[in-house]
């Protein structure tokens, strides 16, 4: 089945392309596994699936795990997306970087890398990943990729472990010389705990804090997994010219077009089956990784087809369907609530961010809000 050349298409693909992964983090969305799942897509099937996606549109592509490079034939995999047309840029887990890596990495034609961080100091980052040394490993390796002239981007999550030290990480993220700062507000699926989430108030802060960031023009600030975000830098009233795309992980690295597009309201803050989407180590493809919800798999369906017509992905892109404040909010469009937060609250897939305190100006009644 010919997809249609005329409906939406994905500006961001994250393919998981392992599971495997010598770290254990307790906010883990993938739940990673020491050894690579038995049925994870094989060579060819990846090469398909680049050839599919590749064919239907020119996304970004990210390739992420696990540790991707666990993978052997990862390099392989991202010479033929490169070749193929596609931006391509690389999520490992920082431990298996050596100058050996940069150069494989950079001759593959990945663009750049992203690495988590989750502290300014090995006793907060370690206790993340549950691996002693694990800090200076990733900070070793982004030596590595700074003397190797291979840019990256430092992504951290915040959760009630690191909450308090986002100015330190701050400082620390410049000093390292990254080209952007990605800020991932957890989603308490996988490892992570519910537990772990900041509150809603906190919530808020650390979006205020971070525009302020972004203003100030200190650092490219991106975050991931809060698309209140989008509506906070309306509701500032200042250009937010320092941020990327706020609704996928991946919009300030260096690939072109996507930096800077959520500050000029160009984009949804939820992008989950709207211009992003998650492909597992499996082949099912998903709104996002954090969203459970399997719109289809690459072995059974053809990708563009997935992406197009899937009754998961139309739902996604209806704003007319949100429900709860976020159904009558003056900033559905913009935002739309994190729907992974959403379902994982009990409140469904298109039902109220439980994480927002903002109060729409309108009542579900149309009447005002008494705001």
């Amino acid at each position: 089945m010919e997809h249609n050349s005329a409906g939406p298409v994905p500006r961001v693909v994250a393919w998981e392309v392992t599971r495997a992964c010598g770290l254990a983090c307790v906010h883990c969305r993938a739940v990673a596994q020491p050894h690579p799942h038995p049925n994870q897509l094989t060579s060819e099937e990846g090469i398909a699936l680049i050839d599919s996606i590749a064919a239907f549109a020119k996304p970004l592509l990210i390739l992420t795990g696990g540790d991707p490079l666990l993978r052997p034939d990862v390099f392989d995999l991202a010479a033929h997306a490169t070749a193929s047309g596609l931006p391509v840029v690389l999520s490992p887990s920082g431990t298996q970087v050596s100058p050996e890596t940069v150069q494989r990495i950079k001759a593959s034609g990945i663009r750049a890398i992203s690495v988590s961080i989750d502290g300014p100091t090995a006793e907060v980052h370690d206790s993340f990943r549950q691996v002693p040394g694990a800090f200076d490993e990733v900070v070793r390796s982004l030596g590595y990729a700074r003397d190797g002239g291979l840019p990256f981007q430092i992504n951290t999550t915040v959760c009630q472990h690191n909450v308090h030290c986002l100015e330190e990480m701050l400082q620390f993220v410049k000093q390292q010389g990254a080209v952007s700062w990605d800020i991932f507000m957890l989603v308490p699926t996988g490892r992570g705990k519910v537990e772990m989430e900041i509150t809603p108030q906190q919530y808020e802060e650390t979006l205020v804090f971070l525009h302020a960031v972004a203003t100030r023009g200190e650092l490219p600030v991106k975050v991931t997994c809060a698309p209140h975000y989008s509506r906070v830098v309306r509701q500032r009233g200042v250009p937010d010219v320092a941020s990327g795309v706020s609704g996928h992980p991946a919009g300030s690295l260096p690939h072109g077009k996507m930096a800077g597009r959520q500050s000029r309201g160009g984009a949804r803050g939820c992008m989950a089956g709207n211009g992003f989407c998650f492909i597992s180590h499996v082949g099912d493809v998903c709104g996002c990784g954090y969203l459970p919800i399997v719109a289809g798999n690459v072995r059974e369906r053809p990708f563009p087809e997935i992406y197009q017509e899937s009754e998961l992905f139309v739902a996604l892109r209806d704003v007319s369907r949100l429900e709860g404040k976020c159904g009558y909010c003056e900033y559905r469009v913009v935002c739309g609530g994190c729907r992974a937060r959403a379902l994982t609250a009990g409140n469904g897939l298109m039902g109220e961010e439980p994480y927002c305190t903002y109060q729409p100006k309108l009542s579900a009644s149309g009447g005002p809000n008494g705001v």
